[in-house]
This record gives structure tokens, C-alpha cells and sequence, in this order.
């Protein structure tokens, strides 16, 4: 009972927070500031959406690509196909119950290339560790590079007492966390003492891999064709064409930062788009307008993907 109504959560929070935010937004907004965000829709130049697109195109085929060194890493061999439909299903699945994605993937090789779901999983956790590691690091980039607008974002929704009350609290929480995994022999300890040495060997064999390069260089790519991707994107409107380099990366990584913690950024993303544009001089009218295009447009592409690749997989695989 407590195992269903976990996972019943884990999908509706997300997806309650997403139409609270939407609600929220338009109820904000007046009938004059609504008729000019579907005049930005209107007006927009959707050539540059198709041009993402592709760009986003061209990362999955890459995360597809890249799959492949880890699993003969392992020693399985398996076709391109299966690994591109695996991909996208993950996708498709994980706008349903975060993270569901990860799992989908490691079924559908056990079923369909007989790969063992642990084996299969584990290359997909060892990636994801890999992602998440880059993630940060541009979280680190925008940061310095961006400062003071982070600064200003961050003081803006919360004040200077309460940020040192967290990062004062954050500090001996973390001090707290790090004595107890150094020093305690409880069993939870030590189970999750295991699961971290586990990823640690996951993410460590990336580099002892025969083709290892091959991996590096997929992993630039599809870091790479996501940044080009919203990069591409801001010319889809006027009066976001004009914005920096660092206007980009902040707004790349809070957009992904919303996709990750939430089911694919329903509801959140085109908002904390608007308000980190706002930083930046960008009216909240047009920031909306904007998240919305990019999210709309990265969403339906994810649908076609996932929905083909169901009915092709079992197409592709007409032997098992």
C-alpha cells in the first residue's frame, strides 16, 4: 500500500506543481499582457524550432551511439536501432514517473537483445553519473561566470538572513551526513556505502573502457547539441536575439535543472525561464512566450520519438 501510494505521488506532485504554476501564471497575467504572449506565439519565427529539433535530434542519436561503448564495455553487442528506441522511450516514459525512463531502457534490452536488466541498468546509472557531473559543472560555470545575476536571482525570492541561515544549516548538515557514512557500521549505512562503491566502479570503468574516446567524444556531443540547441532557439523571438552568451547558460541551466527535479518540466519550465530572463531585461511576457515555444516543441518531439519507436521495436525484432 505505502509502495503504491509512493509511486502515485512521485507522478501527481510533479504534475500538480506543473498546473498550479500554469494557473498561477495566467491568473497573474491581465487580459492585455495575454494578448500580447499569443502575439509573441503568433509572430514567432518557428524556422529556429525546426532547427533545434534537428540539433536535438542529432544529441539522441549520439546518447544512442555512446550507449554502446558501455555495454561492450560489458561484453554485449546489440544493434543501433534497439539502443535509439530504448533511448527514446526512456524519454517518453520518464514524462510519465520520473526516472522510469532509466528502467524502461534496461527492459527492453533484456527483452529484446537479452542483456541482464542489472547489467543493462548499471551502464544507464554509470551515464547518468557521468550527466550529472557535467550538469554541476555548469551549474559552477554560470555561477562565477554569472554571478551577480544568480546573486540578485537568489536574493530576490529569498533574503540575505534566511541564505545564511540555509548555507549555516546546509554546512552542518553535510559535516553531520559525512561523519555518519565515515564512522557508522548501521546496516542502511552500509548498504548505501555499497551502492556508492558500486557507482564509483561504474563510473571509473568509463575509463578503463577499450574505446573510452569514443565515449568522451559522445558525451561533448551531447552536452554540446544541447547547449546549440536552446542556443538556436532565442532567435525564434525578437527581443530574445539579443541576449548574451551568459544570459544563454543561465537560462540552459535552470531549464534544465526544471526538467530534471520535475516530470519534464511541465508547468515549471516556461515560468522560471521568464523569471531568469527577467534578470536579463527580457519582459515576463515574453520570457513565458518563449519557455513555452522551447518546451512545447522539445515535448513533441520526445512524444513522436517514443510513440514510433513502441511500434517499431517489436517491427525491428520479429525474431524474439
Amino acid at each position: 500500500m505505502k509502495k503504491q501510494l509512493s509511486k502515485w505521488l512521485s507522478i501527481l506532485l510533479p504534475l500538480l506543481l506543473g498546473v498550479f504554476l500554469i494557473v498561477y501564471t495566467y491568473h497573474k497575467y491581465t487580459p492585455e499582457q495575454i494578448d500580447v504572449i499569443k502575439g509573441h506565439f503568433k509572430n514567432a519565427d518557428y524556422i529556429y524550432i525546426f532547427i533545434s529539433l534537428i540539433i536535438s535530434l542529432v544529441g539522441c542519436v549520439s546518447r544512442a551511439y555512446r550507449w554502446k561503448y558501455s555495454l561492450e564495455h560489458m561484453g554485449y553487442k546489440n544493434s543501433f536501432a534497439n539502443n535509439f528506441m530504448a533511448v527514446s522511450i526512456g524519454y517518453l516514459m520518464n514524462m510519465t514517473i520520473p526516472r522510469s525512463g532509466e528502467i524502461s531502457r534496461a527492459l527492453i534490452l533484456k527483452k529484446y537483445d537479452n542483456i541482464p536488466f542489472d547489467k543493462g541498468f548499471g551502464t544507464i546509472v554509470a551515464e547518468r553519473v557521468v550527466d550529472t557531473v557535467i550538469l554541476l559543472f555548469l551549474v559552477l560555470l554560470a555561477f562565477f561566470v554569472q554571478f551577480d545575476v544568480v546573486k540578485a536571482f537568489i536574493l530576490d525570492k529569498i533574503p540575505m538572513e534566511e541564505v545564511f541561515w540555509i548555507m549555516g544549516l546546509g554546512s552542518l548538515l553535510f559535516i553531520c551526513v559525512v561523519f555518519i557514512y565515515i564512522y557508522s557500521k548501521h546496516a542502511v549505512v552500509l548498504t548505501i556505502k555499497g551502492k556508492i562503491a558500486g557507482l564509483k566502479e561504474g563510473v571509473l570503468s568509463i575509463f578503463k573502457m577499450k574505446n573510452k574516446g569514443g565515449f568522451l567524444f559522445h558525451t561533448a556531443l551531447i552536452w554540446s547539441s544541447y547547449i546549440m540547441m536552446f542556443y538556436v532557439t532565442i532567435f525564434t523571438l525578437d527581443e530574445t536575439s539579443t541576449i548574451s552568451i551568459g544570459a544563454v547558460l543561465s537560462s540552459f541551466i535552470v531549464g534544465s535543472l526544471a526538467i530534471a527535479v520535475t516530470s519534464s518540466g511541465f508547468g515549471t519550465y516556461p515560468v522560471l525561464i521568464a523569471k531568469i530572463l527577467l534578470f536579463y531585461s527580457i519582459p515576463e511576457t515574453v520570457g513565458t512566450a518563449y519557455g513555452w515555444i522551447v518546451w512545447t516543441s522539445q515535448i513533441v518531439l520526445v512524444l513522436i520519438l517514443g510513440v514510433l519507436s513502441f511500434l517499431l521495436l517489436p517491427v525491428f525484432n520479429r525474431k524474439q
